[in-house]
């Protein structure tokens, strides 16, 4: 039987908009792009990474 993977979900709750480019990148990549959405992200470290680096933009919501 395979272990599930460990996911967090990531709300928006932040504007894009006189961000650097990096920034919104990164919230693209975070499949994000707009105030509200959530996403449903594998809880790696890169993940970890990218929600770090916008964190005044994102929060999460939960983690399983």
């Amino acid at each position: 039987m395979a272990k599930a993977a460990k996911t967090i979900k990531v709300e928006q709750t932040g504007s894009a908009i006189r961000r650097h480019h990096s920034q919104r990148t990164t919230l693209i990549g975070l499949k994000l792009n707009k105030i509200g959405r959530v996403a449903e992200l594998q809880d790696t470290p890169a993940v970890r990474g990218m929600v770090a680096k916008v964190q005044h933009l994102v929060r999460i919501v939960g983690e399983n």
